[in-house]
């Protein structure tokens, strides 16, 4: 109590005792909260990636780069990537919106193959910080993406938007909150969705228990595009709530997320002690999971690409919200899909999902 007194009587030494900092330096933010010893950082000209969530100096973000520069130099899988202005494969490079065909540009360079995936936006250097900022319950940064202003963007995807998107970390849980704003007269869809790479550094791949706090399972082609049918997720998980990883090679979609009284849906993996829990928001319609197979442990790693990038690490599982399903425009269009959203004109779409870390 004398020290918080003495304390209180010199004010300028006050903020050294804050739970919650945001610093900003350069292209990157940092989200501090001392309490839990959680770190975050974005950084914003590579997409407004989170790379790091450090807890207890374990980053559970996979991010298997020497340096950040290298990131930057050849940026690929890891962190939390965006993706828009669609996620996952489309099952021609068109899509549907209020009963038209929009058929892209292939020669503008920015969409491409018969399948385009994931938009064009996971990298860009085009995000603005808005704000930085903390205080007594939570450290958050603020960064906006007007799309609308881009010619090569609007010439694929017609529609006036902008994007919010807010990294608040609060109690050693990170919340990451996107708004889609339609500036356009007229409806605009809504595929997007993250990609999220997560690791657990107590244990191995093989090690790591999933829970998928789902109904269903969508099933695909063999281009990874769902054909219209499901089936229950028994059939390929027996016990959902308790799945060995090691025995699967995943890149699977998934709905009919169960959901808390909140709206919430919940998916996890668990190592020795280690635990992630991310929460999907309502809005948030869909869920994939990759987590690829590799080479079994004991055998000899790979050799690093000619092309200089990372050798492929097979240590990590992404869970991705979705507001859509993998094609969900196209799907809609054809009838197969009926969760397809939409955002009225000069209306905005929100929603948040949540990093929950324990054991560590």
């Amino acid at each position: 109590m004398r020290l918080a007194q003495f304390v209180l009587g010199l004010g300028w030494v006050l903020p050294l005792l804050a739970q919650y900092s945001a610093q900003q330096n350069g292209d990157v933010v940092r989200l501090e909260d001392t309490k839990s010893q959680t770190v975050v950082s974005i950084v914003t000209s590579v997409g407004n990636e989170a790379f790091e969530m450090k807890v207890k100096g374990q980053n559970v973000l996979f991010f298997p780069y020497a340096s950040l520069d290298d990131f930057k130099a050849r940026p690929m899988l890891s962190g939390i990537p965006f993706l828009g202005p669609w996620a996952n494969r489309l099952d021609e490079p068109a899509f549907y919106a209020n009963g038209k065909r929009y058929a892209f540009n292939m020669e503008l360079g920015n969409v491409r193959g018969a399948h385009p995936i994931h938009g064009f936006l996971s990298t860009t250097d085009q995000w603005q910080v808005i704000e930085v900022k903390a205080d007594g319950d939570a450290a958050w940064v603020t960064s906006k993406l007007e799309f609308y202003r881009h010619p090569e963007w609007m010439a694929q995807f017609p529609f006036a938007h902008t994007i919010e998107m807010t990294h608040r970390l609060h109690n050693g849980v990170l919340e990451v909150i996107t708004k889609v704003h339609n500036l356009s007269v007229e409806q605009m869809p809504l595929s997007i969705g993250f990609h999220p790479y997560y690791r657990l550094t107590d244990s191995t791949r093989d090690e790591w228990t999933i829970n998928v706090g789902a109904r269903c399972q969508w099933l695909l082609s063999p281009d990874k595009i769902p054909t219209g049918e499901t089936e229950p997720i028994e059939k390929l998980f027996p016990n959902p709530r308790a799945v060995a990883l090691k025995d699967y090679n995943l890149d699977h979609v998934f709905g009919d997320l169960i959901r808390d009284s909140s709206g919430r849906a919940a998916v996890s993996v668990e190592g020795k002690q280690q635990k992630l829990e991310i929460l999907l928001g309502p809005n948030y319609r869909g869920l994939v999971i990759f987590a690829p197979g590799g080479p079994r442990p004991g055998a000899p790693p790979p050799a690093a690409p000619a092309n200089g990038r990372p050798p492929f690490d097979r240590n990590f599982i992404a869970l991705e919200p979705m507001a859509g399903i993998t094609d969900a425009m196209n799907l809609a269009h054809k009838g197969l899909y009926k969760e397809l959203q939409s955002i009225p004109p000069g209306q905005t779409w929100q929603e948040s999902f949540w990093i929950h870390p324990s054991g560590f």
